[in-house]
């Protein structure tokens, strides 16, 4: 056994302030996730609905339930009153396409950036660079916590490493995206999660890295990360048999039936459940938010067919259509998406109805 050399004696601090931190501006106090879960506690109707939700996207992904799973949603969060707003309704049509649907808004709090831009409610709550990290995980768990209160599950996407443990009791669906699904760190992340986990395609539109994704989540792991406490420690996973691959597009749109046999081609040979969700914004629908409504269409068409390995659609959806910049000392307009542009709730609905009816067709035909 290796023993780390320590000396007898110090003779006085070594001052490492030349080589260490040389490009650290500030650091400051972070909030542990036990003390806001202390703060804002999970009620037992969420508890119980949190619970419920996974485990019946637990059974769509293993073919015991033919619903369509549905992430539908603003391409980001940036304002609770809004958010609640739009929840609200899609609650509604939730309740009456469940025979049909599994319904799971999209909450998303982390943004990727290609290159720099607002990263996101936890970030940067207030829109301003002011980077209230503390409050923002305080938004972010109180949003959640009302969303629930209707009776909605939420998904999301997990991009930082630690934010999880602040949020992810509260989640049902978790998304690892096209930029980090190759991050050996997000994998170990998705090994010890609690919930079903979609992995993009790469944004090449590599579907190979989302399968070897799967694959190393399954898998247990050990890696280091940070207690409910706030403590170091070093923690070993048991492994996600919940995972699937999400197809986004990359150079070009990948949501046909021959790129859905591709897919599952892939995910045959590796040894892994043949099925996919299908994400119809992104490269799949070109950028172009409003090809969102043809894309949906024409999967709604191959579950119509009898394809059952589609088990799942994606949504960018806000209250009203299209996006805008973030531009300081300028009000935002009201219901539209700060990031991705997305389609307006009212376009959204019937392209829900339309899905429903295709799983409909598709359970007749079986």
């Amino acid at each position: 056994m290796t023993h780390v050399h320590r000396p007898a004696s110090v003779p006085g601090t070594h001052d490492t302030t030349r080589i260490d931190d040389t490009r650290i501006k500030a650091v400051r106090p972070l909030i542990t996730p036990a003390l806001l879960q202390e703060w804002l506690p999970t009620p037992d109707a969420a508890l119980a609905l949190v619970e419920g939700s996974r485990a019946a996207i637990s059974r769509v992904l293993h073919g015991q339930d033919d619903r369509l799973v549905v992430v539908v949603g603003p391409c980001s969060i940036h304002d609770h009153g809004q958010a609640m707003d739009y929840a609200r309704q899609l609650k509604v049509q939730a309740d009456a396409l469940q025979d049909d649907l599994l319904v799971v808004m999209r909450v998303y709090f982390e943004k990727p950036r290609t290159t720099v831009g607002w990263k996101g409610y936890i970030n940067d709550p207030h829109l301003d660079g002011s980077f209230a990290i503390n409050e923002g995980l305080e938004m972010a768990r109180t949003l959640l916590l009302d969303i629930l209160a209707l009776g909605l599950p939420v998904g999301t996407e997990f991009l930082d490493l630690l934010s999880p443990q602040f949020i992810s009791d509260l989640v049902s669906w978790a998304a690892i995206g096209a930029r980090t699904t190759e991050s050996q760190s997000h994998r170990q992340l998705a090994s010890g999660l609690s919930c079903p986990v979609g992995f993009k395609n790469g944004t090449d539109g590599g579907v190979k890295v989302a399968t070897d994704a799967i694959l190393a989540a399954q898998s247990t792991h050990a890696f280091m990360g940070m207690t409910k406490m706030g403590q170091a420690a070093i923690f070993e996973t048991r492994g996600n048999q919940d995972c699937h691959v999400i197809l986004r597009g990359g150079k070009q749109p990948n949501y046909s039936a021959a790129d859905v046999e591709a897919a599952c081609a892939l995910l045959r040979g590796a040894g892994l459940r043949e099925q996919v969700m299908i994400d119809v914004s992104h490269a799949n629908s070109s950028k172009q938010h409003q090809r969102q409504i043809a894309v949906a269409a024409e999967v709604a068409q191959q579950i119509a067919a009898g394809d059952a390995r589609i088990t799942g659609l994606m949504i960018e959806s806000h209250l009203l259509e299209g996006r805008q910049d973030i531009v300081p000392g300028q009000a935002l307009q009201h219901g539209v998406s700060v990031t991705d542009a997305c389609i307006s709730l009212a376009q959204t609905m019937p392209v829900l109805e339309g899905l429903a009816r295709a799983v409909r067709t598709r359970r007749a035909g079986a």
